[in-house]
């Protein structure tokens, strides 16, 4: 079995190997993404070279941190290659984060900061993630790390590691989130939504960024995101005294979106059937403007948002008494059940959540020892190229068992069943 998943690999591997070139750089790729995947506690390159006969470990570790390749051309093959594999009009673009525990701070981009994966601050390096996923199958299609201030504020340290000229500027995640989003939209990668968890969904900038490029979202948000309702105006109060209002303020002040939802109609709906039955749970949903327009000064109130885009307000009581609540800019005609389908989706991202945990733990995201910006990414790449090639196997397999015909004994009656000698 072993050789033919190896076998296999090579062959998967073809159109990724052409782009490297060299002959050399061909023969490190598979040996890469092959110890990658193999046997063995730990994914880093000295004990991956050690078990392996084929290739020695100063290549190996120069075909990572130094070799002079140009990893852009495989980065487009992955998401041609995922494109085929998942996307469409149906899938879905996932935003999200994973964090690499790590010690001592030459690391780059390591920082105490926190860290989602550990539900805690940590001394880890952070990765902005973007999954492409349809139905219960994600494939990762880029991994881009995440520079604190503590390191764009320190030249020398940002030389030392290697990180490239055009991203030393200090970015957001959500920034960073949105220049992998216009690459990756612009190598042709098709989804129908962009989904994205409360760490992203309360970054204004974030949800207008994705309105301002034309896509459809559905995004966690804090329960207290303020919102106005949908019908607000804007009017120009009378001043009792002094200069009149030169600017129009809201007629209704801004609400913390639980409260918003707290009169609403709930009801209850069922977005799909899983393993033990139909998934169902509470939802209220109201049309809303999002307390994310410019700041104003608003009398006693003090500065406030004005209002900014229309879109939904979605609530949830789960069964475990949890509220949760989102934000989505659908269409205002959008049924609650298709909201309610869309804001569930977001189950696929716990699948891509679990395709970083396997990421880390069976394909050793996280077991890279090199400090280099350069080394760190090439090295998420091959895991990123690992995982697509085992999801690969994974849905070929499973055609495979859809397509082939049951046991002809299996249909019939055990009375008429054929005899054999």
């Amino acid at each position: 079995m072993a050789e033919d998943w190896q076998a296999d690999l090579e062959r998967w591997l073809a159109p990724y190997l052409e782009q490297l070139g060299n002959k050399t750089r061909r023969r490190m790729c598979p040996a890469y993404i092959a110890g990658l995947i193999g046997p063995g506690d730990r994914k880093s390159i000295q004990p991956m070279a050690a078990r392996s006969s084929a290739v020695p470990y100063d290549r190996l570790h120069h075909f990572i941190g130094a070799g002079l390749w140009d990893s852009a051309p495989l980065e487009a093959t992955l998401w041609s290659q995922a494109d085929e594999l998942v996307g469409g009009d149906g899938a879905w673009l996932i935003i999200d984060d994973t964090a690499l525990p790590k010690k001592g701070k030459a690391s780059v981009g390591v920082a105490p900061q926190y860290a989602s994966a550990l539900g805690k601050n940590a001394n880890c390096q952070t990765l902005v993630s973007v999954t492409l996923a349809s139905g219960e199958v994600p494939v990762m299609l880029s991994l881009r790390l995440f520079l604190p201030e503590s390191w764009t504020s320190d030249a020398a340290r940002m030389d030392k590691a290697g990180v490239p000229a055009p991203l030393r500027e200090y970015r957001t995640k959500p920034e960073i989130a949105i220049e992998e989003i216009d690459r990756v939209m612009a190598a042709g990668v098709r989804f129908g939504s962009v989904l994205a968890d409360a760490g992203y969904g309360l970054s204004a900038p974030f949800r207008q960024a994705l309105s301002t490029r034309g896509l459809c979202w559905a995004v966690g948000i804090p329960r207290h995101q303020k919102v106005y309702p949908a019908n607000v105006q804007l009017i120009f109060p009378v001043a009792g005294r002094g200069r009149p209002r030169m600017r129009h303020v809201p007629d209704v002040k801004s609400r913390a979106a639980h409260a918003m939802l707290e009169d609403a109609k709930w009801r209850q709906v069922s977005w799909r059937r899983g393993t033990k039955g139909r998934l169902a749970a509470s939802f209220a949903a109201l049309r809303v403007r999002i307390a994310d327009g410019a700041p104003q000064r608003i009398g006693s109130a003090g500065a406030q948002h004005m209002p900014g885009e229309e879109a939904w307000l979605v609530g949830e009581h789960r069964s475990n008494g949890e509220r949760k609540y989102y934000l989505s800019n659908l269409p205002a005609d959008t049924p609650i059940k298709i909201l309610a389908g869309t804001i569930k989706a977001r189950w696929i991202c716990e699948q891509a959540h679990r395709a970083c945990q396997q990421l880390k733990e069976e394909l050793g995201l996280d077991h890279f020892e090199g400090r280099s910006w350069t080394g760190l990414h090439r090295h998420a790449l091959m895991t990123m190229m690992a995982y697509a090639f085992l999801q690969t196997r994974r849905i070929a397999q499973a055609r495979r068992k859809k397509k082939s015909p049951r046991p002809a004994a299996a249909t019939q009656p055990a009375s008429s069943a054929p005899s054999h000698s």
